[in-house]
């Protein structure tokens, strides 16, 4: 029987809308399978608060001591260490003399931790963290470096870690997203910008996005009604709305309906929450000494400090504190330690706090940035004006509560504090424990996009570092 061309294309275009139809409604099916598999087993952490120090500190000056350098003082980096890696534009093709530390380092606590002196309050907590010292990751510029930082992958696109956990892990808190983002409100202006990609969903379903919260007096954008608009008739018109969406869907089964009728109602249900959240008001005297001077001020990374605890408090699962402005080429001696200012004793505070309220043992907590900062000098080394370029070859984090062995440092670097030659820790090993304090095997922990099975942890190798868990 000879089927006519019309008749033929109506046919191909239905069946065609059928596989598409298959394909989405089985992404749907394998989330919703994933959601009820995880944890992969009983996780430390319930959340996550990961304070990004973005621009790369150096950890030249506050974590990697090397007292030899000082003998070293205006040499030129032999190329045995160099081994021909890259360097940025900036220092490439210069005579690279190494620079000692232009901070004095001290033991601190029980463990004897070398803490450079700029972080005089985080030498407090020695005893309550485990330091990283043997960081690495490939990219030498900032946007590659934080991309993969955050989403294991230095090419935008792909989820951010806090997206992922979102994603696996689903809510505990249904009146606030799974995912906030707080910015530091700077005291100047930093020239290094923030993208929206590193908090974003990537190929994930929009829902599992970050939420952005203002350093203003509508922290999120929209969310009250207008005046004299009830909230009884807000109710009635999402309520109508959703009829309509979910006719949508039907027909097409776009899995991004679904996503705009969960955040229609999670945006009705932070009208309460996110009012209550961010009015610091009740919180104790007691609480802004511990955080510092700085956490009176709306915006301040003190204050979105005190903002973290209590989103932990409110079992919010991922949350992200971006401070920028760490990306010093010149005037180390004083941006680095006006950072450091910033920084230290709110960082201090919040790993204080969450321990006395009974939340760092659920909590993991880790503090770094994107890269580190290399040994020789930008500028007359000898100058105070002087400054260091980027280095992925080796950088420090620190971590904190959810299992992290307390008072360690782990792994170490040569003499030049150039590369790291003892137990190192790539970017995705990083993502591969902390997900591991979730609950969550790296390798079993994916998502189906364009016929592939992606990982937060790429397809290289990536390993748990057992060493830093209790």
């Amino acid at each position: 029987m000879q089927l006519a061309r019309r008749g033929f294309l109506q046919q191909a275009g239905l069946n065609f809308g059928a596989l598409a139809a298959g394909a989405i409604m089985g992404d749907e099916l394998a989330a919703a399978e994933l959601q009820h598999s995880l944890p992969h087993f009983a996780p430390r952490a319930k959340r996550v608060i990961f304070l990004t120090q973005s621009g790369g500190p150096s950890q030249i000056e506050l974590f990697d001591h090397k007292p030899g350098l000082e003998k070293l003082a205006g040499t030129e980096l032999p190329a045995s260490v160099r081994q021909g890696q890259k360097l940025t534009g900036m220092t490439a093709g210069k005579k690279q003399l190494v620079m000692p530390s232009v901070a004095k380092f001290h033991r601190r606590g029980k463990c004897g931790a070398m803490i450079g002196e700029w972080l005089p309050h985080l030498g407090t907590i020695a005893d309550e963290i485990c330091l990283v010292k043997s960081m690495v990751t490939n990219e030498i510029n900032h946007a590659p470096a934080m991309t993969k930082f955050l989403t294991g992958h230095q090419i935008p696109g792909r989820p951010s870690f806090g997206c992922w956990a979102s994603y696996g892990l689903g809510s505990i808190n249904r009146n606030l997203p799974d995912y906030v983002v707080l910015i530091s409100r700077m005291k100047r202006g930093s020239d290094q910008p923030l993208y929206d990609h590193y908090w974003g969903s990537g190929f994930l379903p929009s829902k599992h996005q970050g939420v952005k919260l203002r350093n203003a007096k509508d922290p999120v954008l929209y969310l009250n009604d207008p005046d004299g608009f009830p909230r009884e008739l807000r109710r009635e018109m999402l309520d109508g709305l959703a009829v309509l969406n979910r006719q949508k869907h039907q027909q097409t089964l776009d899995p991004e309906i679904e996503t705009r009728i969960e955040q229609y109602e999670m945006a009705f249900r932070m009208q309460t929450s996110i009012p209550d959240l961010t009015d610091l008001s009740d919180e104790a005297d007691s609480t802004f000494q511990l955080y510092g001077p700085d956490s009176r001020r709306p915006g301040s990374y003190a204050a979105n400090c005190i903002l973290a605890r209590r989103l932990a408090e409110r079992g919010v699962r991922f949350i992200q504190l971006f401070h920028p402005d760490w990306d010093h080429h010149s005037r180390l001696r004083s941006w680095c330690v006006s950072r450091c200012v910033d920084t230290d004793q709110p960082s201090a505070a919040l790993v204080k706090d969450l321990k006395q309220r009974g939340l760092l043992d659920e909590t993991l907590v880790i503090w770094g940035g994107e890269f580190g900062r290399g040994v020789y000098g930008q500028g007359d080394w000898k100058s105070p004006q002087a400054g260091r370029d980027h280095h992925p070859r080796c950088f420090t984090i620190w971590m904190a509560g959810a299992g992290i062995k307390p008072g360690y440092s782990y792994g170490g670097t040569d003499d030049f504090s150039y590369n790291a030659v003892e137990n190192p820790v790539h970017v995705r090993d990083l993502h591969a424990t902390a997900l591991h304090t979730l609950g969550v095997d790296h390798e079993k922990f994916t998502y189906r996009f364009q016929g592939l099975d992606f990982k937060l942890t790429g397809v290289e190798s990536a390993r748990v570092v057992d060493e830093i868990l209790t």
